[in-house]
């Protein structure tokens, strides 16, 4: 059975807020695990945070992203190697926190473009360097989870050819794939394809509606993606991955000024409701299937 899990930016992109109500609401809600934003470098503070959610009962997955200062396809070196040694740092943060997964496009600058398609040197320069914190994840039992954007957020891995083919030129036991149904939305031809195609390297799904709100309110053929989930056979964690009006700077960042949702809450509670039963569908599809 795969573990369900909840994305935190509806409430949080530091985790620096109090959050020890909302925690227990969600191990309560039935949730068997948090994906945290790790985007400082603070060890004492993750190491507490990570003893936070083991009081708690909740399992943990980290995601983080590079900023311009730290773009693994930068052309300049001293930048690649800031971006190398600071995701060697987060990944020693997540470590703390007691995540085994670390996700995210941290592959190049997040929302860094230069108005042409990546080039050969971009792309080596990433791989090298994935390749380095590959190695360093491995030493702390973390594995990498790549994540593809959409257009409008990156320009180096934006589809699943992409992504199958950063994770094989990488070529590492701890460097695999993440989907995230929002981006893959917009970018495949067929969502469930795209799917079949990361699966012998998906390590952690995201599911995320095309507006952003609740699964299952949303347009996205998300009995599709359950289906191939389970007939590609993922036991992988899934998490649900949300953003409204707060916090502000992260609805800036992603361009959110009207509610999706009635509260975090409920969006949480509504889609952990909504993926049990797709879940439980597509299992009793599989069974009817059998018997007939």
């Amino acid at each position: 059975m795969n573990k369900l899990g909840m994305n935190m930016f509806v409430w949080t992109m530091s985790m620096d807020e109090d959050l020890a109500e909302t925690l227990s609401f969600l191990k309560a809600s039935g949730f068997d695990f948090v994906e945290i934003p790790i985007n400082d470098t603070n060890l004492a503070k993750w190491q507490q945070i990570g003893q936070q959610l083991a009081d708690v009962g909740l399992d943990v997955q980290a995601c983080t992203l590079c900023s311009h200062d730290y773009s693994l396809i930068s052309s300049d070196a001293s930048v690649r190697e800031a971006g190398v040694n600071y995701l060697k740092s987060i990944i020693d943060c997540a470590s703390l926190a007691g995540a085994t997964i670390l996700m995210g496009p941290f592959y190049a600058g997040f929302k860094v473009f230069t108005g042409r398609p990546a080039t050969a040197d971009e792309w080596k320069w990433s791989v090298e360097g994935m390749r380095d914190v590959a190695a360093y994840a491995q030493t702390k039992n973390i594995v990498l989870a790549i994540e593809y954007l959409n257009r409008f957020e990156t320009y180096l891995l934006t589809c699943a050819d992409e992504l199958v083919r950063y994770v094989e030129d990488v070529n590492h036991p701890n460097c695999r794939a993440a989907f995230d149904t929002f981006h893959a939305n917009m970018e495949e031809k067929n969502i469930g394809d795209a799917l079949r195609k990361v699966a012998p390297y998906l390590v952690h799904v995201q599911i995320s509606e095309n507006d952003r709100s609740t699964p299952g309110k949303g347009h996205i053929n998300l009995e599709e993606v359950f289906t191939v989930l389970k007939e590609v056979d993922y036991k992988g964690p899934i998490a649900i991955e949300a953003f409204g009006p707060n916090p502000p700077e992260l609805a800036a960042a992603t361009h959110i000024f009207r509610p999706m949702f009635e509260s975090p809450e409920q969006l949480a509670v509504d889609g952990l409701a909504f993926i049990k039963k797709m879940n439980k569908r597509v299992i009793e599809r599989k069974s009817e299937a059998i018997v007939s």
